[in-house]
């Protein structure tokens, strides 16, 4: 049993890192904080002398990797409420649903054909499709995959979320979107929460308030796709039965934000509190990332990650061009 003591200078340290990107996204908006913990992460695995305090560090590292995301995961679940999804409409919805569903099969596919390594087509998988690193997670604890596992999906799909910051307002005027389908393209193919702010937040209130409506009706599918991954396992014999406790905290807190009269003041604290655990868990797996690791799997999950990321910005934009065709109100 790991003490409490030995847990706080690896704490400490995620704390730090946390703090450190506070500061980075205060100084360049246009970086998430969150994004921020994960690149703090890798560059301090990459100091020289990271060797010598590893042993130090690490135990606290490891729980912020596990514990804290899995903590952070439930309490994002009070983000999200299933009549602000039901607003969306069933259209909108079901392209939602196609999107994610195609997306995570189709890196899925990928990499199980250019033969990744044990669970990462999963994880990459489930990372592109649904939410990002937080999704990453959630994979992993029905996989039971390692950190140093997740070290390879946890990188890419940060660089593929960094680099649609830049790439999809370059393309809004090319591709003739409004604010409002800008919006819902940004929230159907950018993975994590704050990446879809960071890159929506450029095209104005009304883009962000849509694309954060249609980034977390993407988050609310991660516990069935987690679950059912979970069911599929266990048929296979390659895993206990497993429903991670975690997941249940996560409906359940949906569900309570969804239906009982929480007070704002609660939502906004579990919110505040929600976004440091993330991050504090973010440096903790950037920190799992060893560069020359990274360098040396090669081509392979960079092709499946690129192919992924065209894939789900390609589909999303589809899509929004159907809803619009269509009439769906907020595109209007």
């Amino acid at each position: 049993m790991t003490s409490t003591r030995s847990l706080l200078p690896g704490l400490g340290l995620a704390l730090l890192g946390f703090l450190l990107a506070s500061l980075v996204h205060w100084a360049l908006p246009v970086v998430p904080t969150l994004t921020a913990c994960v690149v703090l992460g890798i560059l301090f695995s990459a100091l020289p002398w990271r060797s010598r305090v590893r042993e130090v560090v690490q135990p606290g590292l490891a729980v912020a990797a596990r514990r804290l995301l899995r903590i952070g995961i439930v309490l994002l679940g009070f983000r999200l409420s299933l009549l602000d999804i039901a607003g969306l409409g069933w259209l909108v919805l079901g392209l939602i649903v196609a999107i994610v569903l195609i997306t995570f099969f189709l890196t899925l596919g990928l990499g199980r054909a250019l033969r990744l390594p044990g669970d990462q087509p999963l994880l990459i998988a489930a990372g592109f499709s649904i939410c990002g690193a937080s999704a990453i997670g959630a994979m992993a604890g029905v996989t039971k995959s390692k950190d140093s596992e997740t070290a390879t999906p946890v990188a890419l799909v940060t660089l593929c979320g960094t680099l649609a910051i830049a790439v999809l307002p370059a393309l809004q005027p090319v591709l003739g979107l409004d604010a409002e389908q800008f919006g819902m393209w940004t929230g159907a193919s950018v993975h994590d929460v704050g990446q879809v702010v960071a890159t929506a937040q450029v095209a104005g209130a009304s883009a962000l308030a849509i694309a954060v409506v249609v980034k977390l009706t993407r988050v609310a599918l991660l516990a069935p796709i987690i679950a059912v991954t979970g069911a599929v396992l266990r048929r296979e014999g390659k895993r206990p039965a497993i429903v991670p406790l975690f997941l249940a905290g996560f409906v359940a807190a949906v569900l309570a934000n969804s239906f009982l009269a929480v007070p704002a003041g609660w939502t906004g604290a579990f919110e505040d509190v929600q976004f440091l655990l993330l991050g504090l868990a973010l440096f903790g797996l950037g920190a799992a990332i060893r560069i020359g690791t990274l360098v040396r799997t090669g081509a392979r999950p960079l092709a499946v990650a690129g192919l992924s990321w065209v894939a789900i910005a390609g589909m999303s934009l589809g899509a929004v061009y159907l809803a619009t065709a269509a009439g769906v109100p907020a595109l209007g």
